[in-house]
């Protein structure tokens, strides 16, 4: 059995890059699976994965502001959230100009 991982609203946002309300948002709209312990949301990590993938201007966000920034450092072969190879290699041509 695998473990769940589960994300406050604010930690959420920071990895994702987008503001707290658009987290709070999708918990209403039912976007996301959570559990509240203590009267607070505590998200899950797939859910969000799935969630931030799914909507263009969220995953432009997350490529950009979130934790999305570091991907092409950590040289991952799994491409399934992964950001658009295109993209990486024309930020690395920019660098090198």
């Amino acid at each position: 059995m695998s473990k769940v991982i589960r994300l406050a609203v604010s930690e959420a946002a920071k990895i994702f890059g987008v503001n707290e309300r658009t987290i709070r948002r999708a918990i209403a709209n039912h976007e996301l699976h959570y559990v509240v312990v203590q009267g607070r949301y505590k998200i899950n990590f797939d859910s969000l994965l799935k969630w931030s993938q799914q909507d263009a201007k969220i995953r432009n966000k997350t490529n950009r502001d979130g934790i999305g920034q570091f991907v092409s450092d950590w040289k991952i072969s799994n491409t399934l959230y992964s950001p658009n190879p295109g993209r990486v290699e024309k930020e690395e041509e920019g660098e090198e100009k």
